[in-house]
Order: structure tokens, then C-alpha cells, then sequence
């Protein structure tokens, strides 16, 4: 069955999805929807960079997209500081019969703890009324701390402890509006960023927390725990999305945290340098410039580490690259699924099926 794709945005991560849902036999592209007027018309093979035509027009008539009915919109429009129109983008696919796959808003990939139930309730209904369905989901949050983790523990006989996180150097990334405003790199160290205010970082990866302990039937004290810890530039460093002075906030490392009975049990930790020779005692990966990294403590004890690195780029690139190639390749399954909201921990395995070259 061929399944009917529009592609909601042509940003970075976007123009990737395109690629994507073009090397996949079972979906066709039939819409692209674009913000900036100058796309408008444009041919979304070239749009995505692959200097060829696809045959598909970008355009901003949102209403027209939907005329075409298609079966799915892979959204990986910007949703972090629009919220709410991202909301209500999806409550109106979902109406119109439409599933949805999206990149975000990241705290949707699990939002029971951390947003309104009668909000949940509201995108579930709007699913169920349309007889579609809504799955957020990437990298991470996503794949590699949700059914990463999840599928090691099928080779448990007992869990005592799950640590699951990023070790990466931030150097090359290149959201400078993520950088410096919500991360604060480059800004004085008496000054608290917001990501970093009470209840911000549960908010953002709170949903990683609460799927694995849904998933083993673990109930976790509230509210979750957060820590942090910050080091100063030793000196200028110029990265790609900002400066950071010497003296200024240059690394980072926090952990969100759930607990049961007072005892860490599942926690959520990312470790960001912007240089190399930063922070020598922070956990560093195993192997090369940064990596995903699973440990399980109990019986057996268990470790992983998952790391990427892009054909033609950094681990920048490849990592926008597995975040939309996540998505494109969870379209066939969440089509397959019951109307609602579906979660990572509910959906059947996803593969790479039709992907091996040639």
C-alpha cells in the first residue's frame, strides 16, 4: 500500500525528512508545506538539496495540503517556542483523518506528569474524532533513550538502575537561538538560563523519565529530581552558532531524575562541552566525538554506547539525519496504529526495510 506523505517544513531537519520519505517504496510524496514566501513554487528535490525535481511544488496554503488527502504529515517544523500553534496544527490534522509523525514539541512523546491531562485528552479526542493518529518522536528525546534502553531490557532478569544519555561536544551545532538563549553558552555565569530554572528540565526531558518507568510498570516519586552543574570558558572560544567569552558559560551537565522511595532508579543525563579539553572529569565517550549511552545496573549489568557520524558532514549533520530518518521510517507503523495519542513503548519494530543500497 503506497501511503500519502505531505512534508511540513524545508529547515534543516526538514529538508532531510524529504530525502527520506523519497527513499522509502511504500510512501509518496504529494505536498510540502513551507513557511518563507521565496519557497513557494519551488521544486522539493531541490529544496532539500538532492539537484533533482520531484515533481512536488512547495506551498503555504495549509488548507490546499489537506485537500490532497493524504495519509500522514511528517511536522518537523520549529515547535519549541510555538507551542500552541503546534497544538493546534496537530488537533486539526487529526480532525481531518490525517496521522501525524513530528520532531516535537519533544515533552509530547510522553506528557502524562508534565502537561494538562485535559490537554493529552484533547489531542487524543481530536485523533479519535478523525480516526488518526500522533507520534512525536527523534533522537533524543527519542530513539536513543527511549527504545534503546527499553529493548536492553528485554535481556534483564533484574533492573536496578537505568542511566541513559548524551555525551557531545556542542561546538558545531549550529542553533544559536538553543545555544545562547536557552542554554546560556556564551553568557555570564551569575546569570541562570532558562533551561535551567526550576522545572524546565523535566519539562523538556521529563517524558524520557516517565516512558521507562511506564513501560516497566515502575511508579516514580513527584515531583522528578533535577540537578545541574556548569563550567566557565578558560578562554574565547568561537563556536558555530555563538562566542563564548572567556569566563563565561561554556559546559554543561545536568541529570533529570526518577526516583522511588528517595533512591535514583531512572536518570536522564546530558553531558555538552564546547570544547575538547573541557571538563576532564565529566563522563566522556568511549569513542570519538560523542555518543548516546545506555547502562543498566542489575543482573546482568549492561552498557552501550551509540554514536553516528554523517557521510558527507559531522556528527551535527548525522545526527539531524537519524532524528528525521526515525520519523520517515515510524510512518508505515503509525499509520498501522489506533487512533490517539501512541508512544514509542507501544509501537511494533521499526526498520530500515527497502533501505539497503543497491
Amino acid at each position: 500500500m503506497t501511503i500519502r506523505v505531505v512534508e511540513w517544513s524545508t529547515g534543516y531537519l526538514g529538508r532531510m525528512a524529504v530525502e527520506g520519505i523519497d527513499a522509502r517504496p511504500e510512501l509518496e510524496l504529494v505536498g510540502v508545506f513551507v513557511s518563507d514566501p521565496a519557497k513557494v513554487g519551488r521544486d522539493a528535490g531541490r529544496l532539500a538539496g538532492m539537484g533533482r525535481d520531484l515533481g512536488v511544488a512547495a506551498t503555504d496554503d495549509a488548507a490546499a495540503l489537506l485537500a490532497l488527502d493524504p495519509d500522514v504529515v511528517v511536522y518537523t517544523a520549529e515547535t519549541e517556542t510555538r507551542f500552541m500553534e503546534a497544538i493546534e496544527d496537530f488537533q486539526r490534522f487529526l480532525r481531518a483523518g490525517v496521522d501525524v509523525v513530528a520532531s516535537g514539541p519533544v515533552l509530547l512523546q510522553f506528557p502524562h506528569g508534565t502537561i494538562p491531562e485535559e490537554m493529552i485528552a484533547a489531542l487524543d479526542a481530536a485523533g479519535r474524532e478523525g480516526g488518526a493518529t500522533l507520534h512525536v518522536n527523534g533522537i533524543d528525546p527519542g530513539f536513543a533513550n527511549d527504545v534503546l534502553p527499553l529493548v536492553m531490557t528485554s535481556l534483564s532478569r533484574r533492573i536496578d538502575h537505568i542511566r541513559v544519555g548524551e555525551i557531545a561536544d556542542y561546538s558545531v551545532y549550529h542553533q544559536g537561538e538553543t545555544m545562547r538563549r536557552l542554554f546560556g553558552f556564551g553568557q555570564p555565569m551569575d546569570t541562570l538560563p532558562p533551561l535551567l530554572r526550576p522545572g524546565m528540565l523535566a519539562a523538556g526531558w521529563g517524558s524520557v523519565v516517565r516512558q521507562l518507568a511506564a513501560a516497566l510498570d515502575v511508579t516514580l516519586d513527584e515531583p522528578l529530581v533535577e540537578r545541574h552543574e556548569r563550567l566557565p570558558a578558560v578562554r574565547d572560544l568561537s563556536l558555530l552558532a555563538c562566542e563564548v567569552p572567556e569566563g563565561t558559560q561554556a559546559a554543561l551537565r545536568f541529570e533529570v531524575v526518577g526516583q522511588v522511595d528517595g533512591e535514583d532508579r531512572i536518570v536522564l543525563e546530558h553531558v555538552t562541552r564546547t570544547a575538547d579539553d573541557q571538563a576532564p572529569d565529566w563522563p566522556r565517550p568511549d569513542h570519538g566525538d560523542g555518543c548516546y549511552r545506555v547502562e543498566i545496573s542489575g543482573e546482568p549489568a549492561m552498557r552501550i554506547e551509540f554514536g553516528h557520524h554523517a557521510e558527507h558532514g559531522d556528527h551535527n549533520e548525522s545526527g539531524m539525519r537519524v532524528t528525521a530518518m526515525r520519523l520517515v521510517n515510524s510512518v508505515e507503523a503509525v499509520v498501522a496504529a489506533a487512533p490517539g495519542l501512541v508512544y514509542a513503548k507501544d509501537l511494533p519494530m521499526i526498520t530500515g526495510r527497502g533501505l539497503m543500497s543497491r
